[in-house]
């Protein structure tokens, strides 16, 4: 899917996104900070664009390396990771991001273009806290950092389960 066509699928006005324009929106705490690691400009672009319309501050990496450190240096609420990464991969990162004291407890959202089991059970063992499909919608963002908002409206790692990963 081209850079074109994603924004217009995520920014069209289509009936779907006419009533969402009268649910309330959930906004974000003025300190709320989110990382996107991607090496896509158009993926960070979009999720740069959602966050802050919703009045999220967002800092981003296009590689791991650099995303540990602003992780580690900043400590952000919440992380969205891709794993097809430059270098480090994505499951790398969130291997070291789970060990390192400052961000053990950040919940991370995954992010890929391939949806396979084998990955989604990977990802919940080595501690992510759920994953995202390539293209994503910005329902699908919201309705994932919701899951992740704590009744102080800052992300939250919540218990984690057993079970298989939510994907809805």
């Amino acid at each position: 899917m081209s850079g074109v066509s994603l924004f217009k699928r995520l920014f069209s006005n289509d009936d779907r996104s006419a009533e969402r324009r009268h649910q309330p929106r959930v906004q974000a705490r003025p300190d709320t900070r989110f990382l996107i690691i991607d090496d896509s400009p158009t993926i960070v672009t979009v999720l740069r664009r959602m966050l802050q319309q919703n009045g999220f501050s967002t800092r981003e990496a296009y590689d791991a390396e650099r995303g540990i450190e602003i992780a580690e240096a900043e400590q952000p609420h919440l992380i969205f990771l891709d794993i097809v990464l430059p270098g480090m991969s994505g499951f790398e990162a969130l291997r070291h991001l789970r060990r390192a004291e400052a961000t053990r407890g950040t919940p991370i959202i995954m992010i890929s273009g391939n949806e396979q089991a084998t990955e989604q059970f990977y990802l919940q063992r080595i501690g992510a806290d759920d994953f995202m499909k390539k293209p994503f919608s910005r329902d699908e963002v919201f309705s994932r950092i919701s899951r992740l908002l704590g009744p102080d409206l800052l992300p939250h790692r919540p218990e984690p389960s057993f079970g298989t990963l939510r994907t809805a």
